[in-house]
């Protein structure tokens, strides 16, 4: 699944088999434990939950995410930025 936002940024997410998550145009991780990954993407804020969740990868200058562990969902949310995540909090 690709999507083209606004400023032309790619979002494509590569799931295999619900024990591997690529995501990409991965903008900001803004919470994450074993069960749930909270993320901002080009195409919006994206909620993986699961069990055994553990980031295996995170690329700051492709902005690109690997997930391992049992993936359940898959969701967008539609509310806004809450300012706060985890690369803000590290880098900003």
């Amino acid at each position: 699944m690709a999507y083209e936002h606004q400023n032309y940024v790619q979002h494509q997410l590569t799931l295999e088999g619900r024990e591997r998550l690529t995501v990409s145009g991965v903008e900001d991780v803004e919470r994450f434990d074993e069960s749930s990954i909270v993320m901002s993407t080009a195409a919006g804020t994206l909620v993986v939950s699961g069990e055994n969740l553990h980031i295996g990868k995170l690329s700051l200058d492709g902005g690109e995410l690997h997930v391992d562990g049992q993936i359940d969902s898959l969701s967008y949310e539609e509310s806004g930025r809450s300012g706060g995540g985890l690369l803000s909090r590290l880098f900003g």
